[in-house]
């Protein structure tokens, strides 16, 4: 089993759902957080004054998915996000021990459906 966790825009979450939907993947979690990567943030103008918005709005997904679906759920999430400029996100894949569905006890990938 794999983790992907993302990160990425705010206005790609509905993009992103629906790619992963469409390769299979229907249970994710998602987080509003703030960061930064190469982009160093921003500047704006607030009546007449410019200041530095450092830290930008971001989501973080975390999905959980068997080994056999996580290329393909990589891909999905990077077609949904991807415009080619600086701030698309970052995707981290890590192993996955063990997962238990508590209701039923389930173990394992089962308890990923």
């Amino acid at each position: 089993m794999k983790r992907i966790e993302a990160y990425i825009r705010v206005n790609k979450l509905e993009d992103v759902k629906q790619s992963l939907e469409d390769v299979g993947v229907f249970g994710l979690s998602v987080g509003q957080i703030r960061g930064y990567g190469r982009q160093l943030g921003r500047t704006d103008k607030y009546r007449g004054s410019t200041y530095a918005v450092n830290l930008l709005p971001k989501l973080h997904l975390e999905v959980f998915v068997t080994d056999e679906q996580a290329e393909e759920a990589v891909e999905a999430v990077v077609r949904a996000c991807q415009t080619g400029e600086i701030g698309d996100g970052k995707i981290f894949v890590s192993d996955v021990i063990d997962a238990i569905r508590i209701r039923t006890g389930e173990r394992g990938a089962s308890a990923l459906s």
